[in-house]
């Protein structure tokens, strides 16, 4: 077995350590989210906090961890007899991404249950967690039908296992921490709410504390043993500590002026519904007897807004999470001043985990490598900085468009060089707008989600199949109805039906799934005047939000001058796909057929990564091809590779003055898509889109 990294020995990061440490002397914070890049120690603090819970007593022999002293009456188990118990460790289960329902929450013997008529149940990961600690390693990418299956157990401490009328029903009581990357999406707002803290981390950048780092590492990785030997004094009173603040929680004092400002601080964020206030109250108990002290002072209101309102304060889908603390501060002015007790020591505030502004180790040291799969020493990351607000000059989109071979119209009309050239800076996206749903038409069997029609784990079910693979979801009356006739033949004589496996049968089911929505955007020089660029980045902004919604994935590839670039390459953060769609620049010739073949290419790699998953490409452009020999003739080669593959598509028109070409209606029906203008890009006008849209991929299909 590995020994884990110490918990004391993590440099730095105070705010995840005082976090996780609050969680462990009073559980019903309800547990820590992580969000920061990857190598900045999130799970190597998380796993090396189980080493500092207290040890739990349990029943002997039962596989459900029941409470010696108050045994669930309900437990699969019971009924037990009281006084034999046991001691251990509390358990740290971690739910892998991948995990499947029946690993999540147990899982039933169908053929006993059928044959035997006994309920033959194995526990599964919830039952595991119970007074314990659950982490889930990238929360963010769990499937919805697990994040459901968490939500309720975290909502009604116990799990419920429903299986074609067996029924078994557990106590599942335990600490949620998550850890995360924002770059590869975000949470569900429910899930989100059901996190007590979260905490944003990020790696140093002060080259003594990167060091450190570095130092500890190599000194864990070469002597795990030793090196945890060195830092067993610091580990034992750390968990000492966390047992003397256990014990000194329940003779806190919350005075009426400590939830005064409670009330009015979650009041001043306009937080949803009444969880803030009590979690903030919790983790406030919580500072006060981690600081050795019977009454919450201000600062403990303080450091408790820090932790639990940032993932619930009201907030667009593009925003980081986040405080503006000097709003924070005069609230806590308004409301304070009451009901404070005299002196009362110095509280955390906003200090590390022993309120001395240093670590659990005293050193003060920044930030700490992490011992799982992260990268100990991650390089700059991040999307492109912020670009200077376009000067309000004049506009116009000139008439470049009725000149196939003239130079790409710039700012104001302008021509700019045929090379490519004539960059202009980025424009500010139009107001976004709500968008109805574009779907792939057909039944797909991808990732479940919120656009398309697929076959999937949950849903209404629409018929049966035999399995393929283990068998998840039981169609009772086909098993039954396959049986059946041979039941003399196996010589039945008793009660139970006679079931063999290949009777069996998979429950078939509808529901929906989440695509690929790639996006094609045209950043030429024709596309450069600041009133119809702002209209597009703001068109394609809006069907990203709808993508965040339905939790798709996005990528965005962009073509100008002499090449395409794959600006976002697809993944579930519409986040980084928003900021690199405001920050594009513009200007050059039109390579329209190098961004269809760089889409092209995108789209058969990503096959080959998730084959199950289907695409809707959105293609933003005037239609004009210019660069290079034949380029228009090369771009309607590119638009047919499409159609040869029935890829579902929407070509946006974004062609403006005088003389109009209809370029852009042309590629679509080469693509087999439909094109629709840019004026018409609205909630009303899109619901007719899809429909074309749907119709086109099915007359694409009867076609072939």
């Amino acid at each position: 077995m590995s020994i884990p990294f110490p918990f004391t020995a993590v440099v730095g990061q105070d705010d995840l350590r005082l976090a996780l440490l609050l969680n462990a002397v009073s559980p019903a914070v309800g547990g820590v989210l992580v969000r920061g890049e990857k190598g900045t120690a999130k799970s190597t603090a998380v796993r090396a906090l189980s080493a500092l819970m207290p040890q739990v007593d349990v029943v002997s022999g039962c596989r459900f961890s029941c409470d010696p002293d108050s045994p669930d009456p309900g437990c699969p188990d019971g009924p037990h007899t009281p006084g034999a118990f046991a001691s251990r460790p509390a358990r740290m289960v971690e739910l892998p991404v991948g995990a499947s329902e029946d690993r999540l929450v147990g899982a039933l013997d169908i053929e006993r249950a059928l044959a035997e008529g006994v309920k033959a149940f194995e526990p599964g990961l919830l039952a595991d967690a119970h007074r314990g600690i659950l982490y889930v390693d990238e929360v963010n990418l769990l499937h919805d039908h697990l994040v459901d299956l968490l939500l309720d157990a975290a909502a009604m401490g116990a799990s419920y296992v429903e299986r074609e009328g067996v029924s078994v029903r557990h106590a599942s009581k335990f600490l949620l921490v998550g850890t995360m990357n924002p770059e590869e999406g975000e949470l569900r707002p429910q899930l989100l709410d059901r996190f007590g803290l979260t905490v944003e981390v990020a790696a140093s950048r002060e080259p003594g504390q990167r060091v450190e780092v570095v130092r500890r590492r190599l000194a864990h990785d070469d002597d795990p043993a030793g090196f945890a030997a060195r830092w067993a004094d610091e580990e034992a009173a750390v968990r000492a500590r966390i047992a003397a603040a256990r014990e000194l929680l329940p003779s806190v004092r919350l005075g009426d002026g400590a939830l005064r400002q409670i009330a009015a601080t979650c009041a001043a964020f306009e937080v949803d519904g009444m969880r803030a206030d009590i979690v903030m109250a919790r983790t406030a108990t919580a500072l006060a007897a981690w600081a050795g002290r019977t009454d919450v002072l201000a600062e403990d209101v303080r450091q408790a807004a820090l932790l639990a309102l940032p993932h619930r304060r009201r907030r667009n889908p593009f925003d980081a999470p986040g405080l503006d603390e000097d709003k924070l501060d005069e609230t806590l002015e308004e409301f304070g001043g009451q009901d404070e007790p005299d002196g009362g020591g110095d509280g955390p505030g906003g200090d590390g985990p022993d309120g001395s502004g240093d670590g659990p180790d005293g050193s003060g040291d920044g930030p700490d490598g992490d011992g799982g799969d992260d990268d100990p020493d991650p390089g700059p990351g991040g999307g492109p900085g912020g670009q200077p607000e376009p000067d309000d000059g004049p506009q116009g989109d000139g008439d470049a468009a009725a000149r196939p071979e003239a130079g790409e119209a710039g700012e104001g009309g302008e021509p700019q060089p045929a090379g490519g050239c004539g960059e202009q800076s980025p424009v500010r996206a139009a107001e976004p707008f709500r968008t109805r749903v574009l779907s792939v038409p057909g039944l797909g069997e991808g990732a479940a989600g919120r656009r398309s029609r697929a076959r999937t784990e949950h849903g209404r079910t629409t018929g049966a199949r035999r399995p393929q693979g283990a068998l998840t979801k039981l169609h009772l009356a086909a098993t039954v109805q396959a049986a059946a006739p041979h039941q003399r033949a196996r010589g039945r004589s008793g009660r139970g039906l006679v079931v063999r496996r290949d009777d069996l049968r998979q429950a078939t089911r509808e529901g929906r799934e989440g695509n690929l929505v790639l996006f094609v955007v045209d950043a030429s020089g024709s596309m450069a005047a600041r009133q119809r660029m702002g209209a597009v980045k703001g068109a394609v902004l809006s069907l990203l939000l709808d993508a965040y919604q339905r939790r798709d994935k996005v990528g965005l590839v962009t073509f100008r001058g002499t090449a395409a670039d794959v600006a976002l390459p697809p993944t579930s953060s519409v986040d980084a796909a928003a900021v690199r769609l405001e920050s594009l620049p513009t200007g050059g010739r039109t390579p329209l057929a190098a961004g269809l073949l760089r889409a092209h290419e995108v789209l058969r790699v990503e096959r080959l990564r998730d084959p199950a998953r289907r695409a809707l490409v959105v293609v933003v452009t005037d239609g004009r091809a210019t660069g290079g020999p034949e380029p228009v003739a090369l771009a309607s080669r590119a638009a047919r590779l499409f159609a040869a593959d029935g890829v579902a598509s929407v070509v946006v028109d974004c062609e403006s003055g005088p003389v109009r070409l209809g370029l852009a209606g042309r590629l679509a029906g080469e693509l087999g898509g439909t094109a629709v203008t840019l004026d018409e890009l609205r909630a009303d006008s899109i619901a007719g889109l899809v429909k074309d849209v749907q119709g086109s991929g099915q007359h694409n299909r009867r076609v072939a």
